[in-house]
C-alpha cells in the first residue's frame, strides 16, 4: 500500500469520526418514540450487539500488528481500522443503551436466523472471527510474519462483518443504522483489495 492509499484510509476514518455526533443524534431522534424504539429480539438490536463484539475483535488484532511490526504501511492501516471500528462500536454501544436494550447477545446472529451456527469454539463467536489461538499466536509473531498473518487474519474478519452489515442493510428498520452498515460494507470492501496487495506484496495471499 503507497502513501496516497494509506492517505485515503486515514480520511475515510476521520470522515467516520466527524460524523459519530449527527448519526448518533439521529438516533436519539427516532427513538424518541415508542414506536420507532427496535424490539430485543430485532435486526437492528442483534446488529448493534453482535457487531460491537466482531469490532472489538478487530480493534485488538489492530493494537496487536503495531506492537509487532515496524511497516508504516501496516502499521498505518491498523491504526486506521482500530480507530474507525472503535467509533463505531461506541455508536452500536449508545444505540443498545438509548434504546435500553440488553448489549449482550444470549445467541450471536439469530438475527440473522443464523444462531448456533458459530459454537463460540476457542473464542471464535461469529463467522470471520479470529479464535483465541489465533489472536495468541499474532501475539507471538514479528515483522513480517506478522504482518502476513494478521492481513490473513483481518481479511477473513472483513469478509465475516461484510456478511453482517449486508444483512443489516437488508433487514434494519432503523434508517441511519442502514446507512453505517452499508458504509461498513463499502469501506471494508475496499480494505480488503488494500490487504491483498500488501499480501502480495509479501509474497502471500489470503487463506
Amino acid at each position: 500500500m503507497r502513501r496516497s492509499q494509506a492517505g485515503w484510509i486515514a480520511g475515510a476514518a476521520a470522515a467516520v469520526f466527524l460524523t459519530v455526533g449527527g448519526i448518533t443524534y439521529a438516533v436519539a431522534e427516532d427513538g424518541r418514540s415508542d414506536a420507532a424504539v427496535p424490539a430485543a429480539d430485532s435486526a437492528d438490536a442483534g446488529f448493534a450487539r453482535d457487531m460491537a463484539v466482531h469490532h472489538q475483535q478487530a480493534v485488538e488484532m489492530s493494537y496487536i500488528v503495531r506492537d509487532r511490526t515496524d511497516d508504516e504501511d501496516v502499521r498505518r492501516l491498523a491504526y486506521d481500522i482500530a480507530q474507525t471500528q472503535a467509533n463505531q462500536r461506541g455508536m452500536m454501544l449508545g444505540w443498545l443503551d438509548l434504546w435500553a436494550l440488553p448489549k449482550v447477545s444470549s445467541e450471536p446472529m439469530a438475527w440473522m436466523g443464523m444462531g448456533g451456527m458459530a459454537a463460540g469454539e476457542d473464542g471464535a463467536l461469529m463467522p470471520g472471527m479470529a479464535t483465541d489461538t489465533e489472536m495468541d499466536k499474532l501475539a507471538k509473531l514479528d515483522g513480517e510474519e506478522a504482518e502476513v498473518f494478521f492481513l490473513q487474519l483481518m481479511t477473513d474478519h472483513h469478509k465475516g462483518g461484510i456478511h453482517m452489515a449486508q444483512s443489516c442493510v437488508q433487514q434494519c428498520r432503523v434508517d441511519v443504522e442502514k446507512r453505517l452498515a452499508q458504509g461498513m460494507v463499502d469501506a471494508q470492501q475496499s480494505e480488503i483489495g488494500l490487504m491483498a496487495d500488501l499480501l502480495k506484496q509479501r509474497g502471500a495471499a489470503p487463506r
